[in-house]
């Protein structure tokens, strides 16, 4: 089996995420610490993963801030994983992920469990992304700007920031033309990052 290639210098926001959380058992090691889940041997119980991946998934979660260690809840000797700031950080990403499965990977009457509002009882609203103004965007209404750390607008004239194109368009300025930006809505996996 080939050896996993860091991403953790990558450029990409997405990248360096992904060689946090990119495997799927620390995605739901995460799940499972929101769902109250603490213990080492409750962990293991609820997602039938070997001990050794468990101490090895848990032990980099620790090291790179998702989870740390603390005295047990009830005062026992054990010690608990649980969720830093930067772990709680990543509860939309689960929701968006839940929500992204019960819409693509259920048939329509099958069950399923929810993410509900305690206060009401009723299911949560679907993830959106908004601008800043409060317009709903897709897709196809975002690009990705690469700054140099100063902001994407740091001399008020955009300079700055280099925008990534979409396939079809140029490395640098705006769409050349209505065609560009036509052939600008067709992404490519690599240059949206």
């Amino acid at each position: 089996m080939a050896k996993r290639v860091s991403q953790w210098d990558a450029g990409c926001p997405v990248a360096r995420a992904l060689d946090v959380i990119g495997d799927w058992w620390s995605l739901l090691i995460v799940r499972d610490a929101f769902d109250g889940v603490r213990r080492f041997s409750d962990f293991q119980t609820g997602l039938g993963i070997a001990k050794g991946m468990l101490a090895t998934r848990l032990r980099d979660l620790t090291e790179r801030g998702i989870l740390e260690m603390a005295p047990a809840s009830d005062g026992s000797a054990y010690r608990e994983y649980v969720l830093t700031e930067k772990g709680r950080g990543l509860f939309l990403v689960i929701v968006a992920l839940r929500q992204w499965g019960e819409g693509h990977l259920y048939r329509p009457d099958e069950p399923k469990s929810s993410l509900v509002d305690i206060e009401t009882g009723v299911p949560v609203a679907r993830l959106e992304l908004r601008s800043q103004d409060g317009r709903p965007l897709d897709w196809s209404d975002t690009e990705v700007k690469k700054t140099d750390g100063r902001g994407p607008d740091a001399d008020g004239a955009g300079n700055s920031a280099r925008t990534v194109k979409r396939q079809g368009q140029v490395e640098t300025g705006h769409p050349e033309t209505t065609d560009d930006v036509t052939r600008s809505r067709s992404l490519s996996g690599s240059e949206r990052s």
